[in-house]
């Protein structure tokens, strides 16, 4: 039964639905606008002389590695979501990315935040005119980018998978359409950020505040920094296989524990974006077969590998007979 209750999850791991190709797209033609974008940002704010364009390029990056790692773990997930290696399916491929691109981002931040320091110290020329234009056309590229994905976003409850595995690729496509929104959430975040360096640079040029473009490099670093603490922290707990939800861990002894049944061990963990594995001990006077025990947990959302493990009471038969 533990075979078919892997074979049965790693099945729905593959089993997308057609918005999850155009989620796919969508998010690979945002990385590359990005990307592009990014690069410039970076060469032209070395060339420039600007530190709030190289934090914005930075920025910028945090966000084209969060998406790519997302498209390209899904990417490997699929391909590999079969291989009898994976005990556990590869629903975590992302999340090990995503804490190994939280740790570059931090050192990226240091290193911006170093930089700018540095430049309010010894300011360098900037060249505000060259500088102002990449900018404008960075938060360009990020409202196309917003626009790309916003309809995703807003329209992706719309569209459910159909078939016998309906139930698990509504909750997987449910994990996608959370993928886009953070996307979404992102590139807004980003074009926040170009629009710092704009008022920066604008500033710089029109009122001679250069000190105003370093300042703006040093918020940037400690955005880019809060970013990859928040991600470091929510991959790190997924691959540490944290308990993802305590109110799942309540209903799943609340449903089990109905008469003389008793929860003794109850191990919750997440496989993959809207799957969560389940591994129940069940203690009871009138013992039941563990079906009867996974009948009761039927309809729990994003409960996609469920094993239950059912003992007698040792000291019933005692007690009664006493």
């Amino acid at each position: 039964m533990h075979h078919d209750a892997l074979h049965q999850w790693q099945h729905d791991h593959v089993f997308l639905g057609d918005a999850h190709d155009r989620h796919e797209q969508r998010t690979w033609l945002v990385v590359g606008l990005t990307a592009a974008m990014m690069v410039a940002e970076i060469v032209a704010g070395t060339i420039f002389g600007s530190m709030a364009l190289m934090a914005d390029g930075w920025h910028m990056s945090t966000h084209a590695a969060a998406l790519a790692i997302a498209a390209l773990a899904y990417r490997f997930a699929r391909k590999h979501a079969h291989d009898p290696r994976f005990s556990f399916g590869t629903g975590k491929v992302g999340e090990l990315a995503a804490f190994s691109s939280a740790i570059i981002l931090a050192l990226i931040a240091l290193l911006i935040g170093y930089e700018s320091l540095v430049r309010l110290m010894n300011p360098v020329p900037i060249q505000f005119g060259e500088a102002t234009v990449v900018a404008v056309i960075g938060l360009a590229v990020n409202l196309v980018s917003a626009w790309l994905l916003a309809g995703d976003h807003h329209h992706g409850h719309h569209h459910h998978d159909h078939g016998h595995h309906h139930a698990h690729g509504h909750e997987h496509h449910h994990g996608g359409d959370m993928n886009i929104r953070a996307a979404y959430l992102h590139v807004l975040a980003d074009a926040l950020t170009s629009v710092l360096a704009i008022v920066a640079l604008l500033a710089g040029r029109f009122y001679g505040w250069t000190w105003l473009d370093p300042v703006m490099g040093v918020v940037g670093a400690l955005v880019i920094a809060q970013w990859s603490w928040g991600l470091i922290r929510a991959a790190g707990a997924t691959l540490l296989d944290t308990v993802p939800d305590q109110q799942l861990s309540r209903s799943v002894r609340e449903r089990i524990e109905v008469g003389n049944d008793r929860v003794t061990d109850l191990h919750l963990w997440r496989l993959g974006p809207g799957h969560t594995g389940l591994i129940v001990s069940v203690v009871s006077d009138t013992p039941q077969p563990p079906d009867v025990y996974k009948q009761r947990l039927s309809g729990i959302e994003g409960l996609s590998h469920v094993t239950v493990e059912v003992h007698a009471c040792p000291n019933h038969p005692q007690r009664e007979a006493a």
